[in-house]
């Protein structure tokens, strides 16, 4: 069917990084003396899970008008439910911007519509 649905009520956030941004940044970061300490390696701009959702069906060109509610989730995947799909966490990468890093995929919009391109490999 090629349906997507939020995750229970939707509003936990999520954060989420494209992948060419995540070698980027890994790069910056084993090659920048100025950056020490914990860095988050997300994007910029962290989203509920209703508005990845979304997001995710504008890139694969799909409707999203599901949702699974939380006790659906809770029993199909039990503790990791809760601990992982239906909580939120919304980390922002402050060391990396801090110190300059530049993000070539700055909404989830971006870097899923970069993710589903199709290329041609030669």
């Amino acid at each position: 069917m090629g349906l997507g649905a939020r995750l229970g009520s939707g509003r936990q956030y999520m954060s989420w990084i494209s992948l060419e941004d995540e070698v980027r940044a890994l790069l910056f970061a084993i090659s920048n003396p100025d950056l020490s300490g914990p860095v988050n390696m997300t994007g910029p701009a962290p989203v509920t899970n209703a508005e990845f959702t979304t997001a995710l069906g504008r890139a694969l060109n799909r409707p999203t008008p599901l949702m699974l509610p939380g006790f659906a989730v809770r029993a199909a995947l039990g503790e990791f439910a809760d601990e992982v799909l239906l909580s939120g966490q919304r980390a922002i990468p402050a060391a990396l911007e801090q110190t300059g890093f530049q993000f070539h995929h700055n909404t989830i919009g971006e870097a899923l519509r970069y993710a589903t391109a199709r290329r041609d490999h030669a």
